[in-house]
């Protein structure tokens, strides 16, 4: 295919250059296309035509070319703030403190630590025996691992009970498919086998020989069969243990905290199942601790002789707590422990000797809770913020007092807590350094406030900003959100955020239907056949800070990616006058020819989320906001579009066809860019660092359209 001319200049290429003036205002560079080549799908006797379908052949030079042309409009069209780009960047990266180490935990007699050194990338894992006084071993030195690899990611550390082999994944593509391998800690030495096309996670039996790990489907990259290896044997010979058939769910293994068992557990979006062995008995066969039933959710944690459950059974939508004998695990013997709470949601429990550990969520706000087993004492931490973010760490021994937890809020750094569940004394442990001496934590303020959605609920909005920003019209303002999967965006501190925030901008967190934040019915109000609230929520939200006058369409910026992408495609369709610009990253745009293609990765998982749109009354709703088959010939924002060519969760063909589509449709003059990051995937790039080159592309996106250029 000949290359499109894409430069055209109608100003003189020196005053494009000029420092300080708004791309859209200066510059006029031709924008690429990509060639129409019709494709027509029919079900349920409609029929739909996709131009760009063929963008989706990853090996064709063509749509190399293509992508390779975007970027390079991509280019010419920020060149003017490379420089600014940079100064975010090393702004970002000079309140990091790059000679940093985590918090020490305890493991089975050796302290394990993550360090990172200054101009390195990559964490360095390493741990000392019984104090932390002693040698220091080093695990792994990612950064040296790293060299030559266009990405890096190591996951899933595995220890030995006797300490002596650690079981590794490496993904060097981005696809998060991992390849397994086992290190010698006394010498040093990786044994020479590789298990391909893993998740990476893995987990010994109590033999020290026997690891248990999970393989993908080299095809869709559902994870659904688990294995059986023996050390220092060819994976060739490796056994299968369980293979879950079911395409609508995925499996995993793991040990339980208390080491007693090995389970394997099989989830889908509305339904568990797990079996279970004896960690010591790793020939012996694995037992169904209670057979999935649709719509049954549940999760256990094994302790001294009895299982806990936090499930949904009997309706319990917010979830409930349940106990049953280690023997007797299906659900006729489950008995009550803590009951179903209409405004509480139960998220999580942490198990010691003495003391059982509760996560909840009411009203929007995590809350820890620690009671006796005994029943003799039961108190919550005090939390007195109303944008905060509270969660237990990591804590793997039973037999403590102390539970380990972390905090952090709009405005606070992150602290690692160590807490004495007996005294009530805390030992702060680590407070996040924000370097570059310009940091005062009183120069901000956050707040949380209410909009009233169009139905008539209250969505909760938690804005950030300093103290001296005046809230106007004029005020720029980023609203961010998600809201898919019950996934709730916790009110955390952004160190990065501050490049934003000491420029006059006000961001805001819509906490919108589709995640748990008002508990599980606001997630069910947000999924399948209520999936529209997801995206009227957020644009009532964005109504809402402009009648309040925080902003003003002219200065109000969304942000979302992946399902928060799909997100900011609804909004753009549906309301595209009341925002300025939009980012999303890594957009899940096209959602009926995704849904209808079963051997794309994770699509038949997703049925319990979206719909099947095998199903006329699912097809039909799907395609009345799938971002994709709703573009139409008006005027759009001001659109930055970023993705990773190797994206194995939201293909990357996704937001190219959505690009090339808006490209021909949009009656605006307003920047449309696109961008495909040649080696990363969904999580973008690697390396500690490189992150904040995206982050200061997407900052400089905005912050130039406010023409803020320093």
């Amino acid at each position: 295919m000949k290359k499109l001319s894409i430069l055209i200049l109608t100003v003189i290429f020196a005053t494009a250059c000029k420092k300080d003036v708004p791309m859209k205002t200066v510059i006029n560079i031709m924008p690429p296309t990509a060639d129409k080549k019709p494709k027509t799908f029919e079900i349920h006797n409609d029929v739909r035509v996709d131009d760009y379908y063929w963008l989706n052949e990853k090996e064709n030079e063509e749509v190399i070319d293509y992508l390779e042309r975007e970027n390079d409009y991509y280019n010419k069209m920020t060149s003017h703030t490379k420089n600014f780009q940079t100064e975010l960047f090393e702004e970002m990266k000079s309140r990091i403190k790059e000679d940093d180490s985590s918090v020490p935990y305890k493991s089975n007699g050796y302290w394990y630590i993550t360090k990172f050194e200054t101009g390195k990338d990559y964490p360095i894992y390493t741990r000392k025996k019984d104090s932390l006084s002693a040698f220091e071993e080093v695990l792994f030195d990612c950064n040296k691992m790293a060299e030559g690899e266009s990405y890096f990611n190591l996951g899933g550390m595995s220890i030995s009970p006797d300490n002596k082999f650690v079981a590794f994944g490496v993904d060097n593509v981005s696809r998060r498919q991992y390849t397994i391998q086992i290190k010698n800690i006394e010498t040093g030495e990786v044994l020479p086998y590789k298990i391909e096309n893993t998740t990476g996670g893995s987990t010994w039996a109590s033999d020290n020989m026997t690891l248990f790990y999970t393989r993908k489907d080299a095809e869709t990259l559902r994870s659904d069969k688990v294995y059986k290896h023996f050390l220092n044997d060819n994976p060739k010979n490796d056994k299968e243990i369980f293979h879950e058939t079911d395409e609508t769910f995925s499996t995993f293994v793991y040990k339980s905290k208390s080491k007693k068992y090995i389970i394997i557990g099989s989830s889908s979006t509305l339904t568990d199942e797990y079996r279970v062995l004896r960690a010591n008995d790793p020939e012996g066969d694995f037992k169904i601790f209670q057979k999935r039933e649709r719509g049954l959710e549940y999760d256990i944690a094994h302790f001294d002789d009895k299982f806990y459950i936090i499930t949904n059974k009997d309706k319990a939508t917010n979830f409930k707590l349940m106990v049953t004998p280690e023997n007797n695990t299906s659900q006729e013997n489950w008995e009550e422990f803590i009951p179903h709470r209409d405004n509480v949601l139960l998220e999580d429990i942490e198990i010691f000797k003495d003391y059982l550990v509760v996560s909840e969520r009411e009203n929007g706000l995590s809350k820890i809770k620690i009671t006796r087993w005994d029943g003799s004492n039961s108190y919550y931490l005090p939390f007195d913020n109303d944008t905060y973010s509270a969660y237990t760490s990591v804590n793997i021994d039973f037999d403590t007092d102390i539970l380990r937890y972390g905090y952090n809020s709009l405005t606070t750094p992150a602290s690692t807590i160590d807490f004495n569940m007996e005294t009530k004394e805390k030992e702060v442990k680590k407070e996040q350094e924000v370097l570059g001496g310009k940091f005062d934590k009183n120069n901000y303020t956050s707040e949380r406030v209410w909009a009233t959605a169009r139905d008539g609920k209250k969505v909760a909005i938690s804005l950030v900003y300093r103290k001296d920003t005046k809230l106007t019209e004029n005020t720029p303002l980023l609203q961010y959100a998600y809201g898919s999967y019950g996934h709730t965006i916790s009110d955390g501190f952004s160190t990065t955020r501050l490049s934003l925030l000491d420029r006059g901008f006000v961001f805001a967190i819509a906490h919108i239907r589709g995640s748990e934040y008002l508990g599980r019915n606001w997630y069910e109000d947000g999924k399948l056949y209520n999936k529209i609230n997801t995206f009227t929520d957020f644009i009532d939200c964005s109504k809402y800070l402009i009648e309040k006058n925080y902003t003003s369409e002219n200065h109000l910026y969304a942000m979302g990616g992946s399902a928060g992408g799909l997100l900011m495609g609804a909004i753009m369709n549906m309301n595209p006058e009341i925002y300025n610009g939009v980012v999303a990253s890594v957009p899940f745009v096209d959602v009926v020819t995704t849904m209808l293609d079963d051997s794309i990765p994770l699509t038949t998982g997703e049925y319990d989320e979206w719909g099947n749109p095998n199903e006329k009354g699912y097809y039909e709703y799907m395609k009345s906001y799938s971002p994709y088959d709703n573009v139409v010939k008006q005027a759009y924002p001001n659109t930055l579009i970023l993705t990773g060519f190797h994206d194995s969760q939201v293909q990357y063909f996704e937001p190219a066809k959505w690009t090339a589509k808006l490209r021909e449709l949009k009656t605006d003059d307003n920047v449309l860019l696109f961008k495909c990051d040649m080696d990363s995937g969904h999580g973008g790039a690697s390396g500690r660092f490189e992150a904040l080159k995206e982050i200061a592309e997407e900052y400089a996106f905005m912050l130039d359209l406010e023409g803020i250029t320093k």
